[in-house]
C-alpha cells in the first residue's frame, strides 16, 4: 500500500488504480459492506472505505487524529512519538510561526491573508490576525520594529505635531484678542441715556456758556510713547463754535485736565 502524501489535506486519499482488483474493493465499515469501484484509504488506520465512510468520523475510526498528529509533527520537523529520540527531545512550550502565512504573535496559530485579510501593524512592521490587531493586544510598545520605520508613521507624528503647534498659536491668539478687545458700549436706550447724564454731570468747561447752547465729548489726547497714559477727559463747549476753536480749546482742557 503506498505511502501517504505528508502535504495533503485531508484524512483519506483515493486509492490509484493499479492498486485495485476488478471488481473494486468492499467498505471495511461493519455495518456496511458496499462495493466500491472508487474506495478511500483512512490514512489514520489504513482501512479502505467507500464514498460515505470515507471519514474517520463516518466509519468511527480507532486511530482518529493520528493523521493529523502525524502530519503536523512532519510540519514542525520533530520526530513522532514512536521515535527512540522522543523521550530526549523537549516539548515545545509555545508554537513557531512554521508558516509564513501565520499570525505573528507567539502564542497565536491563525492564518492570515486568507478569507480574512490580515491587518499589518504601522509601528512594528508585522502582520496579526483580527484578534491580536490592536496595539493592545500584541504588546506592541515592547517590540522591536522589523526593518526601517515606515515614512508615513514619520510624516505622521510631523502632522501631529503642527498640528498641536498651530492649536497652541489660536489659543494664544484668542488670549491676547480677549485681553485688547475693548469694552462693549452701550446698545441699550436705558444705558445710552444713562452714560449721557454721567458724561453732562462730570463734563468740565467755560461756565459762560448756557446749558442750553452746550455740546459734550470726550476728549481723548494721544500719547507721546506707548507706555505713557493718554490725556482724556469729559468736556462741554459752544455749539456755535468753529471746529478749529473747539480743537483749540479741547487741547488746552485736556492738558491742564492731566495735570491737576
Amino acid at each position: 500500500m503506498p505511502t501517504p502524501d505528508p502535504q495533503q489535506h485531508q484524512s483519506f486519499s483515493q486509492l490509484p488504480d493499479h492498486d485495485l482488483e476488478s471488481i473494486g474493493r468492499n467498505c471495511e465499515f461493519e455495518y456496511c459492506r458496499q462495493l466500491d469501484f472508487l474506495p478511500f484509504r483512512c490514512e489514520s488506520c489504513s482501512g479502505t472505505f467507500c464514498l460515505d465512510h470515507r471519514t474517520e468520523t463516518a466509519h468511527h475510526c480507532p486511530h482518529a487524529g493520528e493523521w493529523a498528529k502525524t502530519r503536523h509533527q512532519r510540519e514542525l520537523g520533530t520526530p513522532s512519538a514512536s521515535g527512540s529520540s522522543a523521550a530526549s527531545t523537549p516539548p515545545v512550550v509555545k508554537p513557531t510561526v512554521y508558516n509564513s502565512e501565520q499570525c505573528s504573535h507567539p502564542s497565536c496559530k491563525s492564518l492570515i491573508h486568507t478569507l480574512q485579510t490580515g491587518v499589518h501593524c504601522p509601528n512594528c512592521n508585522r502582520d496579526y490576525c483580527l484578534k491580536h490587531r490592536l496595539k493592545e493586544d500584541h504588546d506592541c510598545a515592547n517590540l522591536v520594529p522589523i526593518g526601517a520605520r515606515p515614512a508615513s508613521i514619520t510624516a505622521q507624528a510631523q502632522a501631529e505635531k503642527a498640528k498641536s503647534a498651530f492649536a497652541r498659536l489660536r489659543a494664544w491668539g484668542k488670549e491676547k484678542s480677549a485681553a485688547i478687545t475693548p469694552k462693549p458700549k452701550p446698545s441699550s436706550t436705558a444705558q445710552k441715556v444713562a452714560a449721557l447724564n454721567t458724561l453732562k454731570r462730570t463734563a468740565k468747561g467755560d461756565a459762560k456758556v448756557s446749558p442750553e447752547k452746550r455740546i459734550y465729548v470726550h476728549v481723548e489726547a494721544s500719547s507721546d510713547t506707548t507706555s505713557a497714559k493718554y490725556p482724556k477727559g469729559e468736556f462741554y463747549f459752544d455749539k456755535n463754535w468753529s471746529c478749529g476753536k473747539v480743537l483749540d480749546d479741547a487741547g488746552e482742557e485736556v492738558t491742564s485736565a492731566e495735570y491737576e
